[in-house]
C-alpha cells in the first residue's frame, strides 16, 4: 500500500504543480505583451489561458498534500522534522497562491482586457516575485521529499 500511495502522491505532485508553477512564471510575462505590440492580441488570449491552468491545478494540486500525508502515515513518519517541515512550506506555497497569485492574475487579467490602458510594470514584477517564491518553496519541497535529512532509510 505504500508504494502505490507513494506514487500517486509522486504523480499528483508532476501532474498538479508541475503546470502550475510553468503558467505561473509564464504569467507575469505575456501580460506585458499583452500591453502593446504587434502579438498584444495572442498575449491577451494566452493570459487568459495560463490563468485558468493556475486556477484548475490548484485545485487538482490539493490531491498532493492529501496523498502525500497518507504515504507519510503510512510509512509512520509523520512526526519527523523533515516532513513537518515540508507540510509547513506547502502550507506557505498554498497561501502564496491562493492570496497572492491567483487574484493578483486575476486583477492583471482585466486590465489587460481592457486594452486601453498599459498593464502596470510594477503590479507585474510584483506577481513574478510572489511566483518566485512559490517555485522555491515547491522545489524545497521537493528536495526534502527526496533527501529526507535524518531518515535510516538509505535514501
Amino acid at each position: 500500500m505504500t508504494k502505490f500511495l507513494l506514487a500517486v502522491h509522486v504523480l499528483a505532485a508532476v501532474i498538479a504543480i508541475g503546470p502550475v508553477t510553468v503558467a505561473a512564471s509564464m504569467f507575469p510575462a505575456a501580460v506585458r505583451r499583452a500591453g502593446s505590440g504587434a502579438d498584444a492580441a495572442e498575449a491577451r488570449a494566452s493570459i487568459g489561458t495560463l490563468h485558468r491552468i493556475c486556477q484548475v491545478y490548484a485545485v487538482v494540486g490539493v490531491a498532493v498534500p492529501v496523498f502525500g500525508l497518507a504515504t507519510a502515515n503510512e510509512m509512520g513518519v509523520l512526526g519527523d522534522t523533515w516532513l513537518i517541515v515540508s507540510m509547513v512550506l506547502t502550507a506557505g506555497a498554498a497561501v502564496i497562491l491562493a492570496a497572492l497569485i491567483l487574484p493578483r492574475q486575476s486583477a492583471l487579467l482585466e486590465v489587460a482586457g481592457a486594452a486601453a490602458e498599459p498593464v502596470p510594470a510594477k503590479a507585474t514584477a510584483r506577481l513574478a516575485m510572489y511566483t518566485g517564491l512559490f517555485n522555491i518553496l515547491w522545489a524545497t519541497v521537493t528536495v526534502l521529499m527526496i533527501v529526507r535529512p535524518g531518515s535510516t532509510t538509505g535514501a
